[in-house]
């Protein structure tokens, strides 16, 4: 059920990718991966889904198939480059087009010690000219939307004159969306897990930068939780992006098409995503994946409900024994029914 073909790519058109960009879901490194962007897919059918983060290096001199293949239902799909290198940038760029990739995105946000030392990431925010570089060479490799993710600002920064001109440096380069998480980043002093909580939120500053690059898309990422946030930075954004919150709690991204895109379109209650999830899974049981690397994205189904904690020990613990199959989906599943079944 994998895409492994490089030929005749399919993307969505630049209208229905800029309507799905109202709301998205970020790239997470060690979790966004085909099977949670499947699942995710299941759950909406218009938010734009993102890659992990790839390092550009990984697909030009590695394998590039492992890394970018996905299932053609993912589509709309962006995936997520870091690298500093334009001419690298630029190749991976190329090769990722060949997928069928809708979007092709420029990390320049992630804050971790790993990001650093290869010189991409948030420590770039500091490089504007070479990320407009690298940002125009992509350009110059592909068809595809090229676009950015930033923070305000990181360290000493001043988050009004430093963001504008790294703003207005993308700008110039021809990219097609700006993607904003809402803090800084502290290099120095700051882990990865600190900077997704520690540096404040600054959503005006966000809004202000929207509303001066307007009519460039410009979406905005961090600490939004509820649906009923994203709709109250609509109003102010072409977009909103959530990570944590979406991949903890996925029946969030249920609600996401009838309340963000006006779409009443039925979708699967929890017995028919984990059945469409045990169908997915039996393939890609035939093509050697373990059963746990699937089961892990599904754990926050079932939160909220009774039987939820059983659901979670279930999917954590029986799926990763030697010959687990889909069956372990019905188990987890049979916990909560049963649950629900009992009087109050």
């Amino acid at each position: 059920m994998e895409r492994r073909s490089l030929q005749q790519p399919t993307s969505h058109s630049a209208t229905t990718l800029h309507r799905s960009r109202r709301f998205s879901v970020a790239p997470m490194m060690d979790w966004t991966d085909r099977h949670c962007r499947f699942l995710h897919r299941l759950l909406s059918r218009h938010s734009l889904l993102f890659t992990e983060m790839v390092n550009s290096g990984a697909i030009v001199h590695g394998d590039a198939e492992r890394h970018l293949r996905f299932h053609d239902t993912e589509h709309p799909v962006a995936l997520q480059l870091g690298g500093s290198d334009p001419a690298e940038l630029a190749k991976a760029s190329a090769i990722a087009a060949t997928f069928g990739y809708d979007e092709i995105n420029l990390n320049v946000g992630c804050p971790s010690d790993r990001v650093q030392s290869g010189r991409f990431g948030a420590c770039l925010m500091a490089e504007p000219d070479l990320v407009a570089t690298c940002v125009r060479a992509m350009r110059d490799a592909t068809d595809r939307p090229v676009t950015v993710k930033c923070r305000i600002g990181i360290d000493d920064q001043d988050t009004e004159e430093s963001l504008d001109r790294f703003a207005d440096a993308m700008v110039e380069a021809g990219v097609d969306a700006l993607y904003v998480h809402a803090r800084k980043a502290w290099l120095q002093g700051l882990s990865p897990k600190e900077n997704r909580t520690i540096p404040p939120l600054n959503y005006p500053r966000v809004h202000r930068l929207a509303k001066r690059l307007a009519p460039l898309p410009t979406m905005i990422n961090g600490g939004i939780e509820t649906l009923d946030q994203a709709m109250e930075h609509l109003d102010h954004m072409d977009g909103v992006m959530l990570g944590r919150a979406a991949y903890h709690n996925p029946m969030l991204l249920a609600e996401v098409d009838a309340h963000v895109f006006g779409d009443s379109h039925p979708v699967p209650d929890l017995a028919g995503i984990v059945a469409l999830m045990a169908e997915y899974a039996e393939s890609e049981l035939q093509a050697g994946v373990r059963l746990n690397n699937i089961a892990r994205h599904m754990l926050g189904l079932a939160n909220g409900r009774p039987g939820a904690r059983q659901f979670r020990q279930i999917l954590s613990v029986d799926a990763c024994r030697r010959g687990a199959g889909p069956e372990v989906f019905g188990r987890a599943l049979a916990a909560v029914e049963e649950r629900a079944m009992v009087p109050a």
